[in-house]
């Protein structure tokens, strides 16, 4: 039997988010469900400024692919609320050489079809070596988040490892070198491999040794799965990922997207919710994030969580948003301004539905 925790407790050391606020277009996008519908490019709409009304903390994707420019970090700053934090994942050079190595060596635009690159087969530590990982690029990424850190919304960096980086001397010396040399910041690290979790022990003394939190990951299992027990490693914050259970598309898919099209019921996140409420007396500060983001299921588990755990859910949603996913009425308020000229047709206002009780949405859901 499951310990009860107090329910309804507003705690501002929980942070309940996405992963990304970006999905403008194909399939899974947000715009029509968590955005309103825009005619044509619709320049004047802020996704982040529209995502920053809703939530409170964002993980940053995209500096996987790219470091961001200053300009860039400096205007996610300017575009968002005192108080709102951004979780940056790590530049993916320092974590993915070999994916690195390949996207170096991908064929230019208009190359002939016959003209395919060679996928990277080297080990991991052989990859770094051919990448030319240095602190170089640790300092480079540095100055890159350094706008977000400076106005105190740099929440947690993201170090996020392949399924299949294995727990042997290389890797940890990687990684102690890798933790260590982002130790001035919140650092949490994903591990997917099942030997980091055969060895607990030596995993936890490279991670404890920088303070660097153990990502704690809900995504379906395999073979060669990491085994975790969604308990914190260090008192100063704790980095929880959401990633959906959509195994049958996990490995197979047509287009990636398709990995992350997993609805969480109410009563799969009820564990969650269960966790977040004995992690916080444990530690400092807590980062939750939901990256089941097909058709932004993401947003609307993280509102659902939200809402259990007794924290605001503030802003208006387009009313495709309560219509993609009914568990949300009386949760969120949907607005619709016809003089916004966001939307294909203009649709009459939207009254804001009644809430409902704790009780009544356990029934309406049975």
């Amino acid at each position: 039997m499951r310990p009860t925790y107090n329910r309804g407790v507003r705690d501002s050391s929980i942070r309940i988010g996405t992963a990304g606020w970006s999905y403008p277009s194909g399939a899974g996008a947000w715009t029509g469900i968590v955005y309103p519908a825009r005619r044509g490019r619709a320049k004047d709409f802020d996704e982040l400024r529209a995502y920053a009304e809703h939530f409170d903390t964002v993980e940053v994707n995209s500096t996987f692919y790219r470091i961001p420019t200053v300009d860039v970090t400096r205007s996610w700053v300017e575009r968002t609320p005192s108080g709102f934090e951004f979780s940056v994942k790590l530049f993916q050079k320092l974590t993915h050489p070999r994916m690195f190595l390949d996207r170096l060596t991908k064929p230019p635009k208009g190359a002939p079809k016959d003209m395919v690159a060679e996928k990277s087969t080297l080990p991991h530590d052989q990859a770094l070596a051919a990448a030319g990982v240095s602190k170089a690029d640790v300092d480079e990424f540095r100055r890159a988040i350094d706008p977000l850190a400076s106005a105190g919304k740099l929440g947690a960096l993201l170090v996020q490892f392949p399924a299949s980086f294995r727990h042997d001397t290389a890797s940890l010396d990687h990684l102690a070198w890798l933790t260590h040399a982002l130790r001035d910041y919140r650092v949490a690290v994903e591990l997917r491999h099942k030997t980091w979790s055969d060895d607990v022990k030596t995993t936890l003394q490279v991670l404890n040794a920088s303070k660097a939190a153990w990502v704690q990951i809900d995504e379906p299992k395999f073979r060669l799965s990491i085994a975790q027990n969604f308990l914190p490693n260090v008192e100063g914050f704790y980095y929880l990922r959401l990633h959906g259970r959509n195994a049958k598309a996990w490995w197979n898919h047509e287009k990636s997207a398709d990995r992350y099209d997993y609805l969480y019921s109410e009563q799969e996140l009820e564990p969650f919710v269960e966790i977040a409420e004995a992690v916080k007396v444990l530690v400092k500060k807590m980062y939750l994030y939901t990256n089941n983001h097909f058709e932004g299921k993401a947003a609307a588990n993280a509102v659902m969580l939200r809402d259990k755990l007794g924290l605001p859910n503030p802003g208006g949603y387009p009313p495709a948003f309560v219509e993609h996913y009914p568990a949300l009425g009386g949760i969120v308020e949907t607005t619709a301004d016809p003089k916004a000229g966001l939307f294909d047709e203009a649709p009459a206002p939207v009254a804001a539905p009644a809430r409902r009780t704790p009780a009544k949405r356990a029934k309406a859901s049975r």
